[in-house]
């Protein structure tokens, strides 16, 4: 089922940019109802802590614009479904492939240079607690401006790999 969720929102998110509420609302119901069933009291605090971790993370992302709604909602479904521990797991993937991808992305638009002075900016504003879009609009991700990275794709390719990892014999 978070393989579907996955590929699903990455689906979507890729041709849309955008992860709709009709995908990740059920998608945290389904989460926390599914590890009821197979774990019972003990499922549903896990199922709980896990939907709050992906929420937690990715709300704070979202506070400074660095992430959409979507992204929040999507990744607390995601921890909803996997609990705690294993939404670590993911959220490390998730990052990676994020990364990959943003790689390609700069390089496919030529903003390389522009982007790692982005980088050094965005780690000083917070360094002094400061939102880094209040001063450059094009480091919100509600912005025309922004160089835009379809998270779900990212999310959907931490989760795939996490699922198939046990296949491999790398995590049990």
């Amino acid at each position: 089922m978070l393989a579907l969720l996955a590929v699903a929102a990455a689906v979507w998110d890729l041709r849309t940019r955008r992860i709709p509420n009709w995908l990740t609302l059920p998608g945290i119901a389904v989460g926390i109802a599914a590890n009821v069933y197979l774990a019972g009291w003990a499922g549903l605090r896990q199922s709980m802590e896990g939907f709050a971790a992906g929420f937690a993370v990715y709300f704070v992302l979202y506070l400074i614009r660095a992430m959409g709604a979507g992204d929040v909602k999507l990744m607390a479904a995601v921890g909803a479904f996997a609990g705690p521990v294993a939404w670590f797991y993911i959220f490390v993937f998730t990052a990676i492939a994020g990364g990959a991808i943003a790689l390609v992305l700069v390089a496919s638009t030529g903003r390389f240079r522009r982007t790692m002075g982005n980088v050094g900016f965005i780690l000083m504003e917070l360094m002094h607690f400061r939102a880094p879009y209040l001063t450059r609009e094009e480091l919100s991700v509600k912005s025309a401006k922004s160089l835009r990275l379809p998270q779900g794709v990212a999310i959907g390719v931490g989760c795939l790999v996490f699922l198939a990892l046990p296949y491999f014999g790398r995590i049990h």
